[in-house]
């Protein structure tokens, strides 16, 4: 199993910054893919960006020069680092770690338990 940490959200002002963090812990082989997922309410959960082991990233176009994902292979974490915030980015945000819990096995998604961020003057 894997367990999935975040922290860093809060009440920020339009155009501010904010940086979340993920932490995953537990027993497993491999972490293949991470990423931060959004879901504001009355709407789906949206992917905002991914980044594989290798660190070939994505993101979604709404937040393309505005948030950069990064990641620390070694301890499992990652960031995302969030600017020029805007009130339409209020939502809870969702670390998600794609998981081999053996060697070859299948990968398994785990999620974390969210984390608010709200834009807002």
């Amino acid at each position: 199993q894997v367990r999935l940490v975040e922290s860093g959200g809060g009440l920020v002002q339009p155009g501010g910054s904010l940086r979340l963090s993920c932490a995953a812990s537990g027993n497993f082989f491999e972490i293949n893919a991470m990423a931060w997922y959004r879901q504001a309410p009355g709407k789906e959960r949206e992917l905002v960006a991914s980044i594989t082991s290798r660190g070939t990233t994505t993101y979604v176009d709404s937040v393309k020069g505005r948030f950069t994902i990064s990641r620390d292979n070694a301890k499992n974490t990652i960031d995302l680092q969030m600017n020029s915030l805007k009130p339409e980015d209020t939502a809870v945000y969702y670390c998600y770690a794609g998981a081999q819990l053996t060697g070859g096995g299948a990968v398994y998604s785990f999620w974390g338990q969210g984390t608010h961020v709200t834009v807002s003057s």
